[in-house]
């Protein structure tokens, strides 16, 4: 993970993003972060498993899916299973070390 602080790189309604292989981020405070960042590490996980741009590819499609049926951009953001499965975990600091290959697809 490369961790860039780049605060106009980002739209005003994110902290923060992953773009194999690096993480921007708008405040540099959330380099200290352990929650944030391994939300960001398990979207890199993600995109690693999908060979990068599927994973782009797949969370896009997915999204407009899903904000066609929600109508309603934040609920289909957070319904996104790769969403869904890095705000389920990462609380859980390890998750990264136990977590299996393509976990994503629980969270359909």
């Amino acid at each position: 993970m490369i961790l860039l602080v780049r605060p106009k790189f980002l739209r005003k309604n994110f902290n923060g993003i992953a773009l194999w292989p690096f993480v921007i981020v708008r405040n540099p405070d959330l380099s200290r972060d352990f929650i944030f960042l391994n939300h960001e590490q398990i979207h890199l996980r993600q995109q690693i498993e999908l060979l990068v741009i599927f994973f782009y590819v797949w969370y896009g499609m997915e999204f407009l899916l899903r904000w066609i049926s929600y109508k309603n951009r934040n609920l289909a953001y957070r319904n996104i299973s790769f969403e869904r499965e890095a705000y389920a975990c990462e609380k859980n600091l390890n998750y990264l070390k136990k977590r299996t290959f393509w976990s994503f697809l629980k969270y359909l």
